[in-house]
Order: structure tokens, then sequence, then C-alpha cells
């Protein structure tokens, strides 16, 4: 028999109870998701995230006293943000949020409405905690064009140092990244195994300081393309 592959966990962090019970008990209903525990600001997210290591949080973005960038920010500062780690998924009613390219500039690895259909956000949560870019349809396009105007700008000293740490071949992957492709894309492209693919993408995030791969795909876009 093949083994059992261990469920994703998750935290679920909005102001409004209706709401946070209601995602908690959608994603809790489905085969291979674990609702790890609920919070209602930032600051219990992040005690939350401490204690339960879920895979993956999701964060409403608008909150009363502590918002989802606050927790998103204190996360990272504690190490408990990124790859092997937990990862952040952004819940938002606005599709045109001004905090969108913020939240993913601070690792957050997707960013989705909540009035996305069931089917989006339980695909939404797998892609996140398997360290894949979750955006949602509708954003998707203003997200590129963001990107697209941070890759027209010059590179500074930073960016140029992260990326002298790779090898010619995490560049490699690291500008397949940003070109949007999935590990099994890079694999077909380059011709190598899936899980060489996951070696280098883990070690180019790694050495880039890239909290997610949407970091990542950013610093490819404004270095390598």
């Amino acid at each position: 028999m093949p083994p059992v592959s261990e469920p994703i966990t998750v935290v679920v962090v909005d102001d409004e109870r209706i709401i946070r019970d209601g995602l908690a008990a959608i994603l809790g209903s489905q085969e291979g998701i674990t609702i790890a525990g609920t919070a209602q600001d930032g600051e219990e997210a992040v005690e939350a995230c401490g204690r339960f290591k879920p895979d993956v949080i999701m964060l409403d973005i608008r909150m009363p006293h502590r918002d989802g960038l606050w927790a998103l920010a204190e996360l990272g500062r504690r190490a408990l943000l990124g790859p092997g780690r937990t990862q952040a998924l952004m819940l938002t009613t606005f599709d045109l949020d001004e905090y969108v390219d913020q939240a993913l500039a601070s690792g957050a690895t997707g960013f989705l409405l909540k009035n996305s259909s069931y089917e989006e956000l339980t695909a939404a949560v797998r892609a996140t905690a398997a360290g894949h870019s979750a955006l949602s349809p509708a954003v998707t396009q203003r997200i590129i064009a963001s990107h697209l105007a941070a890759a027209r700008q010059q590179p500074d000293n930073g960016d140029l140092a992260r990326l002298a740490e790779l090898t010619p071949r995490e560049r490699d992957v690291l500008r397949l990244v940003g070109d949007g492709l999935s590990n099994a894309e890079i694999a077909g492209h380059l011709v190598v195994s899936l899980h060489t693919v996951k070696t280098h993408v883990s070690r180019m995030l790694t050495k880039t300081g890239c909290h997610s791969r949407a970091q990542a795909a950013v610093l490819a876009r404004r270095t390598l393309n």
C-alpha cells in the first residue's frame, strides 16, 4: 500500500466570527485538510501559528487592532514563515486592495477573495501548502501588471548580491519561476526529475531570502528578464 500522506493543517484568521467559522467548516470538511485552530486578529494569529505550526495560515488582510499585514511581518520576524514552515494565504473582500503587493512582498504565498468558490478556496490552500503561488483570477492580471512594472526598475545592489549566490542551474530555475512555470513544467523544460527541481527551488529560495515563489518571481523579473 502507498503511504498515507499527512493532512494539510490550517489556521484560519478573520475578525468576523461567521466568516471565520464558515471558512473553517468548509475547509475542515475537505479530505486531507485539518483545521488546527482559528484566530480573530493578528496577535492571536501569531500566537496560534507559533503553537500549532500549521502548513497554511489564512490571514484576513483587514482586521481591527493588529491586521493581517502586521501578523505577516511578525511571523517573518519570528522565522515562522516560508519554505518548510508556514505558508500564508491572504484573504480580502477587495479585488483591488492596495495591500496586495505589500502582502506578497512580505512573504505571502497567495491572495484570494473571500467570495471565491469552495473549490477555489480548497485549491488555493492545497497550492499554498505546496509552496505554489495562489492568486484569485480576479486579481491575477493586476498582480502580473504590477510585477512587470517592477521588472522595468533597475535592480539594486542587494538584488544583484542575492543573485550572485546562485549556481547557473539555480538561476535557470529562478528565471522559470519568474515565467510562472510549475515544478513539473520546470522539470520538463530542463529535462531533470521533479525531485531535482524541488531541491533547486528550495536552495534558490533560501539563498535569495525569498519566502515564497511569488517573491522569487518578482526578483527574477527585476534581474533576469
